[in-house]
């Protein structure tokens, strides 16, 4: 008996069919029962190694370049502090030579020097309703050693000054109020001025400045110490226009207030160091009943 030398095949679409059909049992399967979770943990295993190794390479170069950056931004940042304390130490040498210069100015004139001030801060719980009157109410008092004429400021420089106390609350006149004047010299040529307010808290006006005066648009007004009420070398306003007509008698010029009066919440009350009035502090109180 002789064999055939061709033999008949599965036909593909019997071929496709059944593997089509494998599959889907396999699908039906799997999703049902779960069946091939225990093959496919295994490839997993079987996997994870080669992507743990495929990765490596990658985050080794992350590594090295997060490495690289951090070192080059600790060495850029370590210069820049270098340079900020040598300047430092710079500004305090000068700072050094202008006291020992001040006080070599002080014993020629004969004068004493000036004594570090006390401060208390205060915070703002009323405004003055009165659109003409420029004063605010402060949540100190006598109870805390406030004072009428006690100077206040603020951050950026002068506000006012106290015009009544209570026992717990002050009312503090500001720089811009009407009735309100203030005695200042230009930092620069030291030219004296006085400060009066307008009833605006963004502008003052400076008195009697004649038509020749040295003073310059964005010159810086500190307080001259004059009057007593004021202590010296403390911010007031920067100038901001001059207009020099000579029809009228003086120069008109305008200057702008440091402080932001118009939105000031909290200030600083000031003592002299050998005044007669002195802050009381909680601590002081507490000790005192």
């Amino acid at each position: 008996m002789s064999t055939p030398l061709f033999v008949r095949s599965v036909s593909l679409k019997v071929r496709l069919t059944l593997a089509l059909s494998l599959a889907f049992l396999l699908i039906f399967l799997d999703h049902r029962l779960g069946a091939m979770q225990p093959m496919r943990m295994f490839l997993n295993s079987l996997v994870s190694p080669v992507q743990y190794l495929a990765v490596m390479p990658e985050q080794a170069l992350d590594n090295f370049i997060s490495q690289v950056q951090s070192r080059r931004a600790l060495i850029r940042e370590n210069d820049l502090l270098k340079e900020e304390m040598l300047s430092l130490q710079g500004k305090m040498q000068r700072y050094e030579f202008l006291m020992l210069e001040n006080e070599r100015l002080r014993t020629l004139l004969a004068s004493d020097a000036r004594e570090d001030r006390l401060r208390m801060v205060a915070e703002v719980i009323a405004v003055d309703s009165d659109p003409f009157s420029h004063q605010v109410v402060v949540n100190k008092g006598t109870r805390h050693g406030v004072f009428i004429g006690q100077p206040v400021i603020d951050a950026q420089g002068v506000i006012g000054q106290v015009a009544s106390v209570g026992v717990t609350t002050a009312r503090v006149i500001l720089i811009s109020d009407q009735s309100h004047a203030i005695p200042t010299r230009a930092a620069e040529s030291g030219i004296r001025v006085i400060a009066q307010g307008v009833g605006d808290t963004s502008i003052l006006e400076l008195m009697h400045v004649p038509h020749s005066t040295e003073l310059q648009e964005g010159d810086l007004l500190l307080t001259s110490g004059l009057g007593g009420v004021f202590p010296e070398g403390y911010p007031v306003a920067r100038i901001q226009t001059i207009v020099r007509d000579e029809s009228l008698p003086f120069a008109r010029v305008r200057a702008v207030p440091v402080a932001n009066l118009d939105r000031i919440r909290m200030l600083l009350l000031l003592w002299d160091a050998d005044s007669d009035h002195q802050p009381i502090r909680p601590e002081q109180e507490a000790d005192e009943t």
